[in-house]
């Protein structure tokens, strides 16, 4: 009768010990999938970083020419506001005259 119980409880925990072994397995399967789409997430993060920088360094290359065309040019023009630039020599303006006047 001992033998018996034992025997179960033995068997019982040969099932137990190969259900750990597959989770353990199916753990081990999903930390390598996880591994390889962190590794390509990061790839892809440093490739942005470096396009960001490229933009930024060709951003600041394009404003610095824009500066030294603006200190170039004899003829600097002072900004106007819509407002005024649509204005009516009375004063009126009404936003349809202005947006006719814009087209």
């Amino acid at each position: 009768e001992k033998n018996l119980k034992l025997e179960e409880k033995i068997t019982m925990l040969q099932q137990q010990n190969e259900e750990l072994r597959a989770r353990i397995e199916q753990n081990t399967v999903i930390t390598r999938q996880l591994s390889e789409e962190n590794a390509n997430l990061q790839e892809y993060v440093e490739k942005e970083m470096e396009e960001k920088k490229k933009l930024s360094k060709t951003n600041e290359e394009l404003l610095w020419k824009l500066q030294e065309e603006d200190a170039a040019s004899p003829v600097k023009l002072q900004p106007t506001s819509s407002t005024s630039f649509y204005r009516c020599s009375s004063g009126n303006s009404s936003p349809a005259k202005a947006r006719t006047l814009r087209q």
